[in-house]
């Protein structure tokens, strides 16, 4: 039940239910655009051949402009945490936008930065940091939005462990990727360098039997499967630490914002109105989610909806708008990522993200 981070060592995302197959996955890196998960609109009929009495207006009508083929690589496979890009796709608003889009599913073995990167597809989701990251390395791409105010990523631990805040982490065992950025923030902190690092498989089992340990783990998916197996826990937000992320930004490439701009805009406006719809048609658009990922039962699905909600349309959401980023929150994320050394510099703000495609509130 792992989900890795899109740039490889730094993190580990959300779990959810999955047993698609890395084959699965290769297969559609390299059908990248023609998936079935797709709108798929019916080809423009050309425009009809002028007949006796047509008016010569009517003999040059223009044919219906072509759907433009775009693809989407998802963070993870398909889950609630993309309900925004299957609402948008399920009615309608990528085919009004002008695309005839395809959601790639993500997974362990997928790099959804280094297939938009190169071309295969147009637009991707990553976590904050994991933009940050791509961009020292290299790879140019944009965050053109986000999908969550803030990580729902959390360090969950046994009630009776007494464990109330960050600090209390000293001498713990704690399953989590020793590289991934949020623990090195904590470590350096909370001075948390005697406490235990144990390999993180994205498996509970371990968690469960020893009373003593924490493992990380998202709150929109592990306490689901804790509640049905009566395992008594608390959580520590990541975000509650001050390693405040966005979570699920989505991005393109600096090409594409230069060379296609209204694309972007349509791609960015059909995904919020995707998303304004799933907050209230949750229930309407899960089914549509799970026939791309059959082993997450809805009633995990419903689980995980309810409680992204809040840090999809809370924080700055509420009042600015579905997708807003500000330059101060990613300012101080670049800072801390320099400050632990996972960044070596901190470029100009202005080149990681923008907001100029997101509608007006």
């Amino acid at each position: 039940m792992k989900r890795f981070q899109d740039s490889q060592a730094f993190g580990v995302k959300r779990p959810a239910v999955v047993s698609l197959s890395v084959l699965m996955i290769s297969g559609l890196l390299a059908a990248c655009g023609s998936s079935t998960t797709s709108s798929s609109p019916a080809p423009s009929a050309a425009a009809p051949s002028a007949a006796a009495g047509a008016s010569p207006a009517a003999s040059t009508a223009p044919a219906a402009k072509t759907p433009v083929a775009a693809t989407t690589v998802l963070n993870w496979f398909a889950e609630p945490e993309h309900g925004g890009n299957f609402a948008a796709l399920a009615k309608g608003f990528y085919k009004d936008a002008g695309f005839d889009m395809t959601l790639m599913p993500g997974g362990p073995q997928v790099s959804a930065t280094q297939i938009v990167a190169s071309g295969k597809a147009q637009f991707g989701m990553a976590n904050g940091d994991d933009i940050l990251v791509a961009r020292q390395e290299g790879i140019p791409i944009v965050a053109i939005a986000t999908s969550m105010q803030k990580s729902p990523q959390a360090l969950i631990y046994h009630k009776e462990s007494g464990i109330k805040d960050f600090s209390d982490l000293h001498g713990k065992k704690v399953y989590v990727a020793s590289t991934a950025s949020f623990w090195q923030f904590m470590k350096k902190k909370y001075k948390l360098e005697d406490a235990q690092e144990l390999k993180y498989t994205g498996q509970l089992v371990n968690f469960v039997n020893d009373k003593s340990s924490l493992t990380q783990g998202y709150v929109t998916s592990e306490p689901f499967t804790l509640d049905q197996q009566k395992v008594e826990y608390g959580v520590l937000l990541n975000a509650d630490s001050g390693y405040n992320i966005y979570a699920g930004v989505y991005f393109t490439t600096e090409k594409m914002i230069q060379e296609h701009p209204d694309q972007v805009k349509a791609f960015v406006e059909a995904t919020v109105k995707g998303w304004d719809y799933y907050k209230d048609h949750a229930e309407e658009i899960n089914p549509a989610i799970q026939q791309k990922n059959p082993d997450m039962g809805l009633d995990m699905m419903k689980y995980s909806s309810t409680k992204e909600m809040d840090f999809v349309f809370g924080g700055d959401a509420a009042t600015k708008g579905t997708g807003i980023m500000t330059k101060e929150r990613w300012e101080e994320v670049q800072k801390q990522l320099v400050d632990v050394g996972v960044l070596k510099t901190a470029e100009p703000i202005d080149k990681v993200f923008t907001t100029q495609f997101l509608p007006k509130k």
